[in-house]
């Protein structure tokens, strides 16, 4: 029996909370950042097989802090000006940015791979690829890869 493919907003969601966009179990970091190799409940891969998957998710990382700064500077200046803050500005904008980065990190990790299960749908084919743990070369003869 197979599951219904969930709804993009589904999929996002569970990535927000740190799950599995594809069955919403959870366990799917061994760390803070670290993902496991695969979803505990479903068996997805939760690298899908590229060297450079996550390429996606450093850029998502790095838009979401630049926003978040640019919040808070805009924020802090209309909320101070004339006598606006600039060193405040400054160093607790640096502090921002790399504690955000870090903080940021491992859910746009999930939002990465919730984003890839909604363009690139996963197959029946291909989860059970997934499951038994097939290699690159099985993985290349896929029906829809």
């Amino acid at each position: 029996m197979t599951r219904a493919r969930p709804s993009a907003m589904k999929m996002l969601l569970r990535a927000l909370l740190r799950r599995c966009p594809n069955c919403g179990s959870r366990g799917i970091f061994a760390g803070y950042v670290a993902l496991r190799e695969r979803c505990p409940q479903c068996g997805l891969r939760l690298h899908r097989g590229e060297s450079d998957y996550f390429i996606g998710a450093y850029l998502l990382n790095l838009v979401a802090v630049e926003l978040l700064f640019a919040a808070v500077l805009g924020v802090i200046f209309v909320a101070t000006y004339p006598d606006t803050p600039w060193a405040l500005l400054q160093w607790g904008g640096l502090v921002l940015m790399l504690a955000g980065a870090v903080l940021c990190y491992p859910f746009s990790k999930a939002i990465w791979l919730a984003a890839d299960l909604i363009f690139r749908p996963i197959s029946p084919e291909e989860l059970a690829w997934h499951r038994r743990g097939g290699t690159m070369d099985e993985r290349d003869e896929l029906p829809h890869l």
